[in-house]
C-alpha cells in the first residue's frame, strides 16, 4: 500500500491549490493528488466559454505546467476515482481496487453534473458541461449539428448558449422557473439576460418543465410537459451538481447536500478536511446559513486554509463570495450573495449594457452584480464586505463612485 503524509481528492482548482499553499507554507511531507480524469489539473469555469469557442487552447487552461508539479514533488495519480475512505485506518480505496494511506486527507472532488432523470435521457447527444471530456465530445459532433436545446437557464447554460449561437447554431433555451439565472440573481438581471439572448435569436421558454426526449438512438427532441417537442440534433443539460461526497458520508462524515466543515474545513471525521464545491460550511454572507459555493473563489480560499491548518498556522474561512460570466460581449462580475435581497437598485441604464445592481437586506448591502462595469465590482466590494448602509439615492446614482460610499 503506497502512503502520503497528504493526500488530495480532486484535481480542480481546491486540490491544485491546497499542494500549492502547503509547499508555499514549507510542508517538506509527501503529497499526492487523486483525480478521476486523465489530465493534470486546470480551470474549469473556461469550459463553457473561451475553451468551447475555440478561443482558448487546452495548454492554456492548465493550472501550472506539468514541470512544476515535478519540481514541487507533487506526485499525480490521475486517472483513478476513490471509491471508498477508511477514517479509521487513514486509508482510501479507488475504483481498481488499490489502497492508499494518508496522513492527512484533503477531500476537493466537487461533484459530478446532475442528469435528468426522464424517458430518453440516455440517448446520444445529450451533454452536460462538467469536464474537459464532455466539451470534447461536444466539439466531436458539432459539426453535423443544426439546432440545440439547452435545459436549464443558469450561468452553465446561458454560456453554452450564448457560444453555440456565435458558432451559428439555432439555440432554444428551457427554463422551468418563471425567469433565468432565478437561483442566484434578482429579476432586472435575469430579465436583462434574457433579453439579451432573445436578440441573439435564442428561443427562451421560462416556466417550461421538461417530460423527456425524443428520438431513436439519438436525441431528435426535447419534449416538454405542454405535449410540445422541441426539436434538436443536440441537447445539453445544465441543471446543477450532485456533491461527490458519498464514500465521505459513507465514512461517517456529518453531512447531506454536501459535506459540513468547520472554518478550518475539517470534516468530522479525525485527519479529514473538504474544500469547493462540495463542503458545506456556515457562511457569514449567507447570513450563517450552511451553504455550499460553487466557485473558484471558494475552492481555493477553502483549500488554503485547510492547508494552513496542517501547517499548525491558525486560519479561518472567511471570504467573500465572488463570481463571474461571460456571455457574448458582456461581462458579469459578482460579489456577494444576493439570496433573501428585499431591495434590488439598478445603478445605470441596463439599455447601455454597462450598469450594476445593489442587493440590500434591511438596508445592507449584501451583493453586487456588475454588468461591463468593473469599476463598480472593485469599489463595491468594501460595501459588501462592511456590510455597509449607504443612502439608496446615491447607491442609484452612477455618477457617484461607490468608493465614495463605504
Amino acid at each position: 500500500m503506497s502512503r502520503y503524509d497528504v493526500l488530495i481528492v480532486g484535481a480542480g482548482h481546491g486540490g491544485a491549490q491546497a499542494a500549492i499553499a502547503l509547499r508555499q507554507g514549507g510542508f517538506a511531507g509527501s503529497i499526492a493528488i487523486v483525480g478521476d480524469e486523465p489530465e493534470l489539473p486546470y480551470e474549469r469555469p473556461p469550459l463553457s466559454k473561451e475553451y468551447l469557442a475555440g478561443e482558448k487552447s487546452w495548454e492554456r487552461l492548465l493550472i501550472r505546467q506539468p514541470a512544476f508539479w515535478d519540481e514541487r514533488q507533487v506526485t499525480m495519480l490521475t486517472g483513478r476515482r476513490v471509491t471508498a475512505v477508511d477514517a479509521a485506518a487513514h486509508s482510501v480505496t479507488t475504483a481498481d481496487g488499490a489502497t492508499i494511506g494518508y496522513g492527512s486527507l484533503i477531500w476537493a472532488a466537487g461533484g459530478d453534473a446532475r442528469r435528468m432523470a426522464c424517458p430518453g435521457a440516455e440517448l446520444a447527444g445529450i451533454h452536460t458541461v462538467r469536464n474537459r471530456a464532455d466539451i470534447e465530445a461536444i466539439l466531436a459532433e458539432l459539426p453535423g449539428v443544426t439546432r440545440v436545446a439547452v435545459v436549464g437557464g443558469g450561468y452553465i447554460g446561458l454560456e453554452a448558449a450564448a457560444v453555440l449561437t456565435k458558432l451559428g447554431r439555432k439555440v432554444t433555451v428551457i427554463e422551468a422557473m418563471p425567469r433565468v439565472l432565478a437561483r442566484v440573481a434578482g429579476e432586472p438581471l435575469s430579465r436583462f439576460f434574457e433579453a439579451e439572448h432573445r436578440a441573439h435569436g435564442v428561443d427562451v421558454r421560462l416556466d417550461t418543465a421538461v417530460e423527456g426526449f425524443a428520438g431513436t438512438g439519438r436525441v431528435e427532441g426535447v419534449r416538454l410537459a405542454g405535449g410540445d417537442t422541441i426539436a434538436c440534433d443536440m441537447a445539453i443539460v445544465g441543471i446543477g451538481i450532485i456533491p461527490a461526497v458519498a464514500p465521505l458520508i459513507a465514512a461517517g462524515a456529518a453531512g447531506g447536500n454536501g459535506v459540513r466543515v468547520d472554518a478550518q474545513c475539517r470534516t468530522s471525521l479525525a485527519d479529514v478536511f473538504a474544500v469547493g464545491d462540495c463542503a458545506l460550511h456556515a457562511n457569514r454572507y449567507a447570513e450563517g446559513a450552511e451553504i455550499r459555493l460553487e466557485s473558484v473563489q471558494n475552492a481555493s480560499d477553502q483549500a488554503t486554509v485547510a492547508a494552513k491548518t496542517i501547517l499548525g498556522i491558525d486560519a479561518a474561512y472567511d471570504a467573500v463570495p465572488w463570481f463571474w460570466s461571460n456571455q457574448y460581449d458582456l461581462k458579469l462580475q459578482t460579489v456577494g450573495l444576493s439570496t433573501g435581497h428585499d431591495t434590488a437598485i439598478v445603478r445605470g441604464d441596463p439599455a447601455t449594457r454597462a450598469f450594476s445592481i445593489i442587493y440590500l437586506r434591511g438596508g445592507r448591502v449584501i451583493a453586487i452584480d456588475a454588468v461591463n462595469v468593473t469599476r463598480d465590482y472593485v469599489q463595491g466590494r468594501k460595501l459588501v464586505t462592511e456590510g455597509a448602509r449607504p443612502d439608496p439615492g446615491r447607491l442609484a446614482d452612477a455618477a457617484v463612485p461607490l468608493k465614495e460610499l463605504a
